[in-house]
């Protein structure tokens, strides 16, 4: 099959069946966001469940969807089976929508490629209809025990699948009957266009970027809420800007987010100030003549970023602290007496902090410089070797104007984070003496959030340091279009 003829087969749809199967896969999209939604849970069978479980987390864990159930269980009020047969029913009804999904995928293939996909949709709305039945089978025997203590809950999530799993059946069955035409002039073999498989191959990054990156933002509605650990979120606790305001009206407050930003954004840009030493170190690494001994550096160099850093703790305990390395050197082998605890100082915290990140995540950083070092045609160091060129000239001439783009992007992605430190560094380095210089901000919202318990404060720190961070990243890169004409975005 040429190239041509596979594009037409993969454009294909057109029209009707265009529109149908755009409703087709949209409906597909639909039922697998839900999945993750608490809100969509069509197994919340009675209000005892905590409203916090997803359909996911009901299909993996028993002890989650029954965590609130334990005295009517024990009283007999309820019976165990019944949340038993909501749990194998959600793991069928996601089972369903796995199927539904493939079906989907094959759905942008050739003439008997969108054949099989619909196959697959239509059964897996088959097994997402036996979920469901399962589910309203045990939401039935709620309402027959009639216990006041366990009331039922026909939850909205279970009309959203169903008319999802509705559309799903049903134009499934549509697009069936309508590609019966094209019977006899299906291609010999299942085949897709290259940039649907690129992108199919892409699709399990996407996913999980949405269920990490873009799920929580469902979180950010406890900004608006006066909310407790364990309370709900109702018209009776909703207080609409109060924390934003309350971040500035109050002095304390204020006066510990201009500290905590001074040292967020002092700590960035020290990180973005050396941020060229990774290039560096990858180029002066690359122009060691012994491949050997260039290996054994560069592992030495790698390996740190693969350390949590409550063992890169552990090391520097080991080291400077009272009866560490440092202090016994002193006292053992020089004569002087010494009892520092090098960690409880808190000057110089912030070269401190940089120099333990930098050991940390040098070697690693510098791999995409060596990778990018090693796609650099070599015509051009030969054509510098011949103008005379020697080697700290190749590499001034020829290896940083080749690096720069990709330095350019490392450093736009560096501007769009000066917000964001990491926390797990901070926390474990963090005591009582130096925490005024070595809390960022994701530590303050940690310590808000999980140590203080104020979930508001904490979500609408959090909300505008995300929003802040877009803001420069977009920035940024309309800075880099307009002076180096190129953009990341």
């Amino acid at each position: 099959m040429t190239q041509a003829t596979l594009t037409q087969a993969s454009a294909k749809p057109r029209s009707a069946s265009g529109a149908i199967y755009v409703v087709h896969r949209v409906a597909i999209l639909l039922a697998f966001a839900a999945i993750f939604y608490p809100g969509f849970n069509p197994g919340r069978i009675t209000t005892a469940i905590n409203r916090n479980v997803s359909l996911f987390t009901a299909s993996i864990s028993y002890n989650s969807l029954v965590s609130e159930l334990q005295r009517p269980l024990a009283r007999g009020w309820v019976q165990s089976s019944t949340f038993v047969l909501v749990m194998v029913s959600s793991i069928v009804l996601i089972l369903g929508i796995v199927l539904c999904g493939i079906g989907g995928c094959m759905s942008v293939g050739n003439n008997r490629m969108q054949r099989k996909g619909l196959l697959f949709s239509f059964g897996g709305s088959v097994v997402m209809g036996g979920g469901l039945i399962g589910i309203y089978i045990a939401y039935s025997q709620i309402v027959a025990a009639a216990n006041d203590r366990v009331p039922a809950n026909f939850s909205g999530g279970y009309w959203l699948y169903a008319v999802l799993t509705a559309a799903i059946c049903v134009t499934s069955l549509v697009l069936m009957a309508t590609d019966r035409k094209k019977a006899e002039t299906l291609e010999p073999k299942m085949e897709m266009h290259e940039r649907y498989k690129i992108f199919l191959l892409f699709l399990p990054i996407l996913a999980v970027s949405f269920v990490f990156s873009y799920l929580p933002l469902w979180g950010w509605r406890y900004a608006f809420f006066d909310y407790k650990a364990g309370g709900e979120l109702t018209m009776e606790n909703f207080v609409g800007f109060k924390w934003f305001t309350y971040l500035f009206e109050s002095e304390a407050t204020r006066s510990d987010i201009f500290r905590v930003i001074k040292n967020t954004l002092g700590l960035s840009a020290i990180g973005i100030a050396t941020s060229w030493l990774p290039m560096a170190f990858a180029m002066f690494l690359t122009q060691v003549p012994s491949k050997r001994f260039r290996r054994v550096v560069q592992t030495f160099t790698t390996v740190p970023n693969f350390l949590g850093w409550v063992i890169i703790y552990a090391v520097a305990l080991a080291i400077f602290s009272t009866d560490g390395f440092v202090n016994n050197f002193l006292n053992n082998i020089l004569g002087i007496a010494a009892d520092t605890n090098y960690l409880m100082d808190s000057s110089h915290m912030w070269l401190k902090m940089w120099l333990w990140g930098t050991w940390k995540g040098l070697g690693w950083s510098a791999i995409i410089y060596i990778s990018s070092i090693s796609g650099i045609d070599p015509v051009l160091y030969e054509a510098a070797e011949v103008d005379g060129a020697g080697r700290f000239q190749k590499m001034w001439n020829v290896t940083v104007p080749q690096l720069l783009p990709t330095f350019f992007v490392m450093l736009l992605m560096s501007i769009a984070n000066v917000l964001s430190n990491g926390m797990e560094q901070y926390l474990v380095f963090s005591n009582a003496v130096n925490k005024q210089a070595i809390e960022v901000l994701d530590l303050y919202v940690y310590n808000l959030g999980i140590v203080n318990g104020q979930i508001p404060m904490s979500t609408m720190v959090g909300m505008c340091k995300s929003i802040i961070s877009v803001a420069l990243l977009f920035i940024a890169n309309t800075a880099s279009k307009k002076l180096r004409g190129e953009s990341i975005v």
